[in-house]
């Protein structure tokens, strides 16, 4: 199961989605969805809004930190949150607290 969790400065994107019998480690296309929408979303934190954030990227655990948001991060954070909420929609395996 994925667990997001969302605050005023923060949010975590942690565990993995149950894996279907026969698809190897590495395959699963839900982990794969959310992980591409979250790196894009550290990225374009970082490069389109300009943000200073600390992030920590590693497989299973992806964590950001900021200590102030503009208008186009919450733009990036707002859309990040309908692409999730669409895997989500489709795939299951996603709990957002």
């Amino acid at each position: 199961m994925i667990t997001i969790h969302v605050t005023d400065n923060s949010l975590s994107v942690t565990g993995h989605a149950e894996r279907p019998a026969g698809v190897p480690p590495g395959h699963n296309i839900i982990c794969a969805a959310v992980s591409s929408v979250t790196l894009t979303l550290v990225e374009g934190l970082r490069e389109v809004a300009g943000l200073n954030i600390e992030a920590v990227t590693d497989p299973g655990n992806v964590q950001i930190r900021w200590d102030r948001m503009n208008d186009i991060g919450q733009a990036l954070i707002d859309t990040w949150l309908l692409g999730i909420f669409g895997i989500q929609g489709s795939y299951g395996n996603i709990t957002i607290v």
